[in-house]
């Protein structure tokens, strides 16, 4: 398919979902802050260049509370809004404070070890297998389990959590249909009966010490105790899940890099980070809004507009990184904007780096051989305004 077809019909196509990067490369030259019809009918602007992606994630003219310039809540959907990816200071910093708590250095380097045992358990069912999805097997099972285990909900109920995440997700790639919505209630309804357990018998997870906040009053409302956990969950486990394909992709998309990661397993910490600005989970930055009028890059940017940043594209921009194109567990350290930039940068960043860096050293230590089982070209990316990531990875191992 042609990818440099002139103005917005290369984005947002099939084609453009499969390999979004030539059309980057485009917009990166000819016009990198870009006015553009986001899928579900929205217009604003699309950043692609590096410089520009850094300078509108750290400027404070932006909101990411979209109730401060239209007023009132978003819908039924706002329920999901409520937490600190969605808000300014100093609402951000407090709901980011209650929820950092799980996130500590030291909290995350004592999961060390129960990683490793998840990772293993999962790899001694997949040995037993001559062909696997890498998806459902591994990628996915393994960071949603470590997320309801630090979050205190049961890790039987994480085929729920996969659907309802999905759905909101893909929601994003255009219409909210009537199941994203009875999928929303679902997952609400769910957390209600989850919390009204908690209050009565609270543990040490994370969801008690929120529910305890809660309970204290002005540290957390309840809408907030929603928005956060949502959050948590499914930031908690799909960049995560995308992280270890897209590596897992990369790796056999350029055998001598997997062969120098073999050889040396201590680069496998490199390996994430490149794999990060390569082909990163995370496509685009989640929406802001211009606070004020102003000018940008040259352009006219008012009051209201919606502003998105691909942190793919800015992740191959030239300027900063040399051969973008190419994957080089040896690149030099990379400042890459794969869990964003500013005060909204990923809390989760230390789980997400520990749990593919485990994922994927044990995985080549188990696996001498990994071949894709179909053409890569018969690969299917997840649609949505979100993630980038496959729906499966059918691979041969041996």
């Amino acid at each position: 398919m042609n990818m440099h077809s002139s103005g917005e019909a290369g984005l947002f196509t099939e084609g453009f979902i499969q390999n979004p990067y030539p059309t980057y490369e485009k917009l990166r030259k000819e016009d990198p802050v870009h006015r553009v019809r986001f899928p579900d009918g929205q217009l604003g602007w699309l950043v692609t260049d590096y410089e520009d992606a850094v300078a509108i994630l750290k400027d404070q003219r932006f909101t990411k509370d979209i109730s401060k310039l239209f007023g009132g809540s978003m819908d039924q959907l706002s329920v999901f809004t409520q937490n600190m990816l969605f808000s300014d200071p100093p609402d951000h910093k407090r709901l980011r404070g209650l929820a950092q708590q799980a996130f500590t250095p030291k909290m995350i380097s004592g999961m060390r070890n129960r990683i490793q045992e998840i990772t293993d358990g999962l790899l001694d069912e997949m040995e037993k297998k001559q062909q696997i999805d890498l998806i459902d097997e591994f990628a996915f099972p393994l960071p949603i389990s470590v997320i309801c285990e630090i979050l205190g909900v049961p890790v039987e109920d994480q085929d729920k959590f996969r659907l309802w995440s999905n759905s909101l997700i893909e929601g994003t790639s255009g219409e909210i249909g009537v199941t994203v919505y009875e999928h929303m209630n679902q997952f609400i309804q769910y957390l209600g009966q989850w919390f009204a357990k908690v209050h009565e018998h609270p543990g040490d997870d994370l969801i008690s010490q929120l529910i305890i906040a809660e309970e204290e009053g002005d540290r957390l409302t309840e809408k907030e105790l929603y928005g956060i956990v949502t959050l948590l969950i499914i930031a908690g486990h799909e960049t995560t899940v995308n992280l270890i394909g897209n590596t897992v992709l990369a790796l056999l998309a350029f055998p001598e890099q997997q062969k120098k990661l073999r050889e040396q397993p201590e680069l496998v910490s490199q390996a994430i980070e490149e794999s990060l600005r390569f082909n990163g989970p995370v496509e685009f930055s989640t929406s802001r809004w211009a606070n004020e009028d102003m000018e940008f890059r040259g352009k006219r940017i008012q009051r209201g507009d919606l502003v998105v940043v691909s942190l793919n594209a800015a992740n191959h921009d030239p300027e900063k990184f040399k051969d973008p194109q190419l994957y080089d567990i040896q690149r030099e350290k990379s400042p890459h904007l794969a869990f964003g930039m500013g005060i909204h940068f990923c809390l989760g960043a230390p789980l997400a780096r520990l749990e593919g860096e485990i994922a994927i050293s044990s995985l080549l230590k188990r696996f001498p051989k990994l071949k894709l089982a179909i053409d890569e070209s018969e690969l299917v990316w997840r649609p949505g305004m979100i993630v980038r990531g496959v729906k499966e990875i059918p691979l041969l191992v041996e």
